[in-house]
């Protein structure tokens, strides 16, 4: 006998902040009559965190602070052992989202080493010759916005083979001359990253300019960290050798859950950095690295 189990929220978008209720129905849908026994709903929230392979065996105190730190946890019963009657089911439900204690709501966040998740699910126990069964649904948790004005930071750079800091090669780098600027560092989530680059000199033609968003995850308590860095996304902004002079704009969009706001607790840290990476045409890799900030207003 078939019988599905769904979960929808009421929202489509499923963005709830802290003290919101996150509401919605459970939908059964069977052919004839359906025997069970209870029909529960949990909501979790938690931190999982991950250690890098090279972290692995390190510390010993590592593996005290890696486990999963719980947010939120509740149980309701929706329904008591009973039948439900042939076609279409919907149950209502609500749920308050609010933390016990003095913990806060991390923003929801999928990284490599940390991982900031909620989820809903549903449990309906049946006899011992029916399968249980159990459906899972994620909810997106928005921090609650900043009540400080955000203040701009500009930065402006200027990259020549004298500021290059750690150079691999042991003979002279290739002359050349490239400047540009970001509007700002500390950045609004919900707001593209702007600014522009200008080459105005290069001896190596230019094969491609790109944008790089990483991610800065930090693990660990005090006895030591492991700080990792990793790419969330390349954006080429400039291909083949570009003409001297020229402004060329650059404009990137945050991506959503895999971004959050810059965010320092005792035992993790995520944190978030691009780099302006040229690539000329012999293959010489140009970076400029610079931390961003973010926040949500």
């Amino acid at each position: 006998m078939s019988v599905t189990l769904d979960l929808r929220l009421k929202r489509a978008n499923k963005v709830y902040h802290e003290g919101e209720t996150v509401a919605g129905v459970i939908v059964l849908v069977c052919k004839e009559p359906l025997q069970h026994h209870g029909i529960s709903l949990s909501m979790e929230g938690q931190v999982n965190l991950q250690l890098s392979s090279k972290s692995v065996g390190v510390f010993e105190a590592f593996y005290n602070s890696v486990k999963p730190i719980q947010l939120i946890s509740s149980n309701i019963e929706v329904a008591k052992p009973g039948k439900i009657p042939g076609g279409k089911t919907e149950i209502p439900f609500e749920f308050p989202l609010q933390t016990k204690g003095n913990k806060v709501l991390y923003e929801t966040y999928h990284g490599v080493f940390v991982n900031i998740q909620y989820t809903l699910r549903c449990d309906m126990k049946r006899s011992l010759l029916a399968k249980d069964l159990s459906r899972n649904c994620e909810f997106i948790v928005h921090s609650q916005p900043q009540k400080s004005k955000v203040v701009p930071t500009p930065v402006n750079f200027k990259i020549t083979p004298d500021t290059l800091q750690n150079t691999r090669e042991k003979g002279s780098p290739p002359k050349f001359l490239i400047r540009g600027h970001l509007d700002a560092t500390n950045c609004v989530i919900s707001q593209p990253l702007t600014g522009e680059v200008v080459v105005e000199s290069s001896d190596v033609p230019v094969k491609s300019i790109e944008l790089q968003l990483v991610r800065v995850e930090t693990c660990g308590c005090a006895e030591g960290y492991a700080r990792d860095a990793t790419e969330i996304q390349n954006i080429q902004i400039a291909e083949g050798d570009v003409c001297h002079g020229l402004s060329i704009p650059i404009y990137m969009v945050f991506p959503r859950l895999f971004t959050c706001p810059t965010l320092e607790t005792t035992n993790f840290k995520v944190e978030f950095e691009v780099n302006v990476v040229i690539v000329l045409h012999d293959d010489h890799l140009i970076t400029e690295n610079f931390p961003l900030k973010l926040c949500r207003v």
